[in-house]
């Protein structure tokens, strides 16, 4: 006890044991799964609460922000590994890339941490406003420049496992504010009776998650018209693709493996993912090249093919490029064009650069290596893909997102291509498999997902991969499967992020609570006056 206490009044101790309880609420998500490591979020109230009486605002804002600094460094290290490919050129960039990511995500922390100090609520209505700063500057992060909702602290739940069919109810957003307010409660424990039943409604709360839970998953979902998908996946390095001699390599070996014989009947849908091929979807399709030719015959007649890649519109000199999938049929000898999603929301520093004109100026662009990036498509809308099947593209960073796109009754699955082979063999591919399948729990849609390298899978309308339907990282092959049925229209599908405006409403009026206990004081002692 007596080397504690010493430890405590060391003036590093505060910032060191705040970017610990970062560290530690990043080992909670997937693929770590460590899920004592919420009590991070306990151990920060207790250090925002500990702040420096001197400067408490200033020190609450860098307890804040540490704390953040160790939860995304952890959580987006992966980023590293994307300037990697081009190595000569980029390399140097990627320790400054994820430092800075790390470092600008954490102000999202840094500004909670300062909104809750200005507050200076007491007693165990400290959790409550805790939760609500914290889970308003995670929504703010989801939506600044396009947003990274990447590890919101309610997506700490391993996607099809009990607690996280709560995103049925609430989402993504409400969800965080549920596991807030229930790993921060273990800091108030010893506060007296008042502390001993908030950790038990917190405990409480956790139970009926999980009983919740349970019974979703015990469910029954409806099935549609038996459907059957191949999603093909192979094992294309990124860096590959940078290689014009291996380009037919590429389209042999995505063409073998969509050719491959069936254990069944043929698949009604092949899907490829993002990047499949390093061209422009315009040239390799164009009417009479062997490509085009290639992919004709690795299909069967009446079979659809959805393939993401990149496409240009207008002429060479003045071309706009869209990150896209298309659907195209094989009819007896050629291919027909179905329809077009083009990705709505683009990945700021990657698919687009913000302030554009301001950082070309400077040189940042040509410094970066970054060319003109995509134009924006439209708001994310269906794709009808057939008279009887309707989908819900999602283009890679597009399966972040909460709400996205717009509930559709007629859509029947959502489709997530995405080149995860820019992340290697990181955190980065499992976590994003995690993230995505939460967009099947929140709409009752089952996912399917391709990417080049891993992880792509089959996700059942509750977020659980489907036996024997994924391939993990660098595995060449196929999932044959057939499309999971669907849930019921989800609560969260009618109100969206409603419920974590009740939420920040309840975590608003705890804040107020001091206010109107020393009003009602005042008050009253004018009357007694009187």
């Amino acid at each position: 006890m007596k080397t504690w206490t010493q430890f405590r009044e060391r003036r590093w101790s505060g910032p060191l044991l705040a970017l610990a309880s970062g560290l530690a609420a990043a080992l909670a998500h997937p693929p770590f799964g460590l899920l004592p490591g919420l009590l991070g979020y306990a151990a920060l109230l207790l250090l925002i609460d500990d702040a420096s009486v001197e400067r408490p605002l200033r020190s609450a804002f860098w307890r804040g922000w540490l704390a953040g600094l160790g939860y995304f460094g952890l959580g987006t290290w992966w980023i590293g590994e994307a300037f990697m490919v081009d190595a000569a050129n980029q390399g140097w960039m990627a320790p400054f890339a994820v430092s800075a990511m790390a470092a600008g995500l954490a102000l999202f922390w840094g500004l909670a941490a300062l909104i809750y100090r200005l507050v200076r609520p007491t007693g165990v209505t400290r959790v409550l406003v805790f939760a609500g700063a914290f889970a308003a500057l995670e929504w703010t992060r989801g939506h600044v420049l396009t947003g990274f909702p990447w590890n919101l602290p309610g997506e700490t739940w391993r996607a099809g496992s009990p607690p996280s069919q709560a995103a049925a109810l609430v989402g993504a957003y409400g969800l965080t504010w549920i596991t807030l307010a229930m790993a921060a409660a273990a800091a108030v424990w010893r506060e007296g009776r008042a502390g001993r039943i908030a950790l038990g409604i917190a405990v409480s709360a956790l139970i009926g998650l999980n009983g919740y839970g349970a019974v979703a998953l015990s469910r029954p979902v409806a099935t549609g018209a038996p459907t059957t998908v191949r999603i093909v996946q192979a094992d294309i390095q990124q860096d590959a693709k940078w290689d014009a001699v291996r380009f037919s390599q590429i389209v042999q070996a995505y063409v073998s493996l969509t050719a491959k014989p069936y254990p069944d009947k043929p698949a009604d849908i092949v899907i490829w993912p993002e990047g499949a091929l390093p061209a422009a979807i315009n040239d390799y399709l164009a009417p009479g090249t062997w490509v085009r030719q290639a992919i004709t015959d690795s299909l069967r007649p009446g079979q659809l093919l959805l393939i993401g890649g990149y496409r240009y519109e207008g002429p060479a000199d003045r071309a706009v490029y869209f990150n896209s999938l298309i659907a195209l049929r094989r009819t007896a000898a050629d291919l027909e064009l179905v329809g077009v999603y083009d990705k709505h929301r683009l990945v700021p520093f990657g698919e687009y650069l913000p302030a554009d004109r301001f950082l070309t100026a400077i040189g940042f662009k040509s410094l970066a290596h970054l060319g003109d990036g995509f134009a924006t498509g439209p708001s994310p809308a269906p794709l009808q893909v057939s008279p009887d099947l309707v989908v819900q593209p999602l283009i890679c960073y597009e399966s972040l997102f909460p709400g996205l796109a717009k509930p559709d009754p007629n859509v029947r699955a959502l489709i997530n291509v995405s080149n995860d082979a820019w992340f290697g063999v990181t955190s980065g591919p499992p976590q994003h498999l995690n993230l995505a399948s939460y967009r099947a729990i929140e709409s009752a849609k089952p996912m399917l997902r391709a990417t080049p390298t891993g992880i792509s899978a089959v996700v059942d309308a509750r977020g659980r991969i489907v036996p024997a339907a994924s391939l993990a990282l660098g595995k060449s092959g196929v999932i044959d499967a057939q499309i999971p049925g669907m849930g019921q229209v989800t609560p969260y599908d009618d109100f969206g992020d409603l419920a974590l405006l009740v939420f920040i409403l309840i975590s608003g009026v705890a804040s107020a609570r001091p206010w109107i206990v020393k009003t009602s004081s005042s008050i009253a002692r004018r009357r007694n006056l009187s």
